[in-house]
């Protein structure tokens, strides 16, 4: 018997950056974060946001870890949680079409 998980139980991870980019070193700096949450299997939402699929809270420790342990010295991180039920009702439009994307379903083929 397959028991169904609550799209209420199950998490997203965002993090949310801005990080200073005046000198070389800082360019540098925040290009190797912004490949950190790439190798994390992070994407891309806008430059500076960037979402994860987690499974439940509990499975995101690692995640928080490797990026405090390899934060800039620089500049602002912020980490946000919400629901794969809230995560549906995002809409998002390109250009000015209008037109929305979706992606969570390839996140819950198990």
């Amino acid at each position: 018997m397959i028991k169904k998980i609550s799209g209420y139980r199950l998490m997203w991870m965002m993090v949310m950056f801005d990080l200073p980019v005046l000198t070389k070193e800082e360019v540098k700096e925040a290009n190797n974060f912004r490949k950190l949450l790439l190798g994390l299997g992070f994407e891309m939402a806008q430059f500076s946001v960037y979402t994860r699929f987690v499974g439940p809270k509990e499975k995101s420790g690692k995640y928080i870890r490797k990026i405090k342990e390899n934060l800039p010295p620089e500049g602002k991180v912020d980490i946000v949680f919400f629901t794969d039920k809230q995560y549906e009702n995002i809409i998002s439009l390109l250009g000015g079409n209008g037109k929305s994307r979706r992606k969570t379903e390839k996140y819950l083929q198990f």
